[in-house]
């Protein structure tokens, strides 16, 4: 387990630093061609990726990765791609992702990945903001047809062919290709064909734009998941991705090459900076899959001798739920959260604990203090970690930007290495503060040990009689109660308190809950004035998630003030 330093801040105010970046061990090349160059000359025939496809499994090793990344860097090269240039990548998790991103990076491109659970409309306003000059795009995802979508948007993409698209809408756009077939679409090139045109461009024309570009660059521009209003574009420099890429492996307490299996999306940061870093940074290989179908990851998982997976708690149930759960040898499994569904498996033994401490966002491209895998109970339980390397966390008034003092309830403010340098269309001036922190609209506070502890999003702090109450400290707790899927705990106005404290859950199927029964068990491990005043029943299909199967909380607020008036009038009639 890497070393944890508590330093009580000296002077009272609710501020805390982590340790000088120069102290920080482990740390290799800071750009995203520098880094894929360092991990090739260590692991170079090792198993990099693999992934199942009707042919077969195709599998690469690292001097392959490395191969298939300056191939696509060439064609870039060709095409017209500058240095800062925004190459768009909206594909699954496939091994064409992995030679795009990188071989943007080797052109000295900014890599942009898109998500491909957006809409028409929502696609539109991301390709709009993003200014990409080339988009590599899979054409089929599930029941969507991207290039008949972006042909909806602007019909140059179907009249035009390929090196001459040119759009008012999308003015900066020239380029299109699909990665998942030769067959091309008007303006969209088959990928044989785009690689084609790279051919005459030497390697040592890009490994030269690689070597200029630096740290500091920019080097990713990631978009936030949107679930309120439309996504933010979140630009990142090379240095601040790549130390989060060497720092996961530490953070997993990762002591060997992993196998790593994951179906979700590498457009979003939080899934790239887990899943590449922590594989890798060591090594390891990728077990990729599309997208998330339980049967066939589970297949995969056996298959492949997977040892460590990334899922979002709805897939853990839905992998025991699968036909297959009984059937499959997952021994090789290890990186899995003791506590965990899978974790039960009857081939699976671990003690591993995964670092549930941490706090972080895009913005600081994932993780912005934490505690490792590992760290005792008595250290790390009921906070959200230490901050990293480099990393400056304070605690302000909401209202006038003052640092408060220990233990005082405010927004988390925090800035470093791995901070983004800015949103897209945003002038930094309206993003951080005088003194550069970034304010996240997060609300918690620094206790006496020097540790952060996150209680959400200022705006859905519950205040109910004069006190306080986290709506995540809530949630956490009883989602250990059984016979629960989902909560969310909202506050709803209240002549009297202010606002109710509101527990908004789904049932695991066939369970039966009461209310009195779940605020029992809240009884056991909250304050009073914590304990849900009531709680409220919703089927699956009422509560409304992000992509990443967040709950929106503003809607479920809606519903189940919706819910108690309906109530009133009932009683009062």
């Amino acid at each position: 387990m890497a070393e944890v330093r508590l330093e009580p801040p000296a002077d009272g105010r609710a501020l805390i630093r982590g340790i000088p970046l120069r102290e920080e061990e482990g740390v290799g090349a800071l750009t995203f061609g520098g880094y894929l160059r360092e991990v090739r000359e260590r692991f170079g025939p090792r198993e990099a990726a693999c992934i199942r496809t009707p042919e077969g499994v195709v599998r690469w090793s690292y001097d392959e990765l490395w191969e298939r990344a300056l191939e696509v860097a060439r064609a870039l090269v060709a095409v017209g791609v500058d240095k800062g240039s925004r190459v768009g990548i909206l594909c699954t998790n496939r091994l064409e992702f992995l030679s795009s991103f990188f071989g943007a990076a080797l052109a000295g491109a900014v890599a942009t990945p898109l998500s491909t659970f957006s809409t028409a409309t929502e696609l539109g306003a991301i390709l709009e903001k993003a200014c990409c000059s080339v988009l590599l795009l899979e054409r089929r995802v599930l029941k969507k047809d991207f290039a008949a979508i972006l042909a909806e948007l602007e019909p140059q993409v179907e009249k035009a062919r390929p090196g001459t698209f040119a759009s008012r809408r999308f003015p900066y756009l020239r380029h299109l290709a699909r990665l998942d077939g030769d067959e091309g679409f008007g303006a969209i090139e088959g990928w044989s064909d785009f690689l084609a045109r790279g051919r005459a461009v030497a390697d040592e024309a890009v490994c030269g734009r690689a070597e200029r570009v630096l740290p500091a660059d920019p080097g990713a521009l990631f978009f936030s998941s949107g679930s309120t209003g439309t996504p933010k574009g979140i630009l990142s420099s090379h240095r601040g991705v790549c130390l989060q890429l060497w720092r996961w492996p530490r953070w997993f307490d990762v002591r060997e090459p992993v196998r790593t299996w994951s179906a979700n999306g590498f457009f979003w940061s939080g899934n790239f900076g887990m899943a590449l870093g922590s594989t890798l940074s060591t090594g390891g290989t990728l077990v990729l899959q599309r997208y998330f179908e339980p049967v066939e990851a589970l297949e995969l998982m056996a298959a492949e001798r997977v040892s460590m997976l990334h899922a979002w708690p709805h897939q853990w149930a839905q992998l025991v739920a699968a036909p297959n759960w009984r059937d499959v040898d997952l021994s090789a499994l290890r990186y899995i959260d003791r506590d965990s569904p899978v974790a039960q498996h009857p081939t699976v033994e671990t003690d591993w604990r995964q670092p549930y401490a941490a706090y972080g966002n895009t913005e600081t491209f994932t993780i912005v203090s934490i505690f490792p895998a590992g760290t005792p109970d008595e250290i790390a339980a009921g906070s959200h970690g230490v901050p990293t390397p480099g990393s400056l966390i304070k605690i302000v008034d909401p209202d006038t930007g003052e640092t408060l003092r220990v233990g005082e309830r405010g927004e988390i403010a925090v800035k470093g290495p791995t901070l983004m340098l800015g949103y897209v269309g945003v002038p930094l001036d309206e993003t951080l503060d005088d003194e550069g922190f970034f304010h996240t609209g997060d609300g918690g506070y620094i206790d006496e040990r020097g540790r952060l502890v996150w209680e959400g999003r200022i705006s859905d702090i519950i205040k109910t009689g004069g006190a306080n109450v986290s709506p995540v400290e809530v949630d956490e707790v009883l989602a250990r109660c059984p016979g629960v899927k989902a909560v969310k705990t909202v506050g709803v106005p209240d002549p009297l308190l202010g606002e109710l404290v509101v527990a908004c859950i789904v049932p695991q199927e066939g369970a039966t809950l009461e209310e009195a029964q779940v605020q029992a068990f809240a009884k056991q491990h909250l304050a009073s004035f914590k304990v849900p005043r009531r709680v409220l029943f919703l089927r699956e299909d009422e509560v409304q998630t992000t992509a990443t199967n967040k709950i929106v909380a503003a809607e479920v607020r809606k519903l189940a003030a919706a819910r108690l008036a309906a109530e009133r009038r009932a009683a009062g009639d």
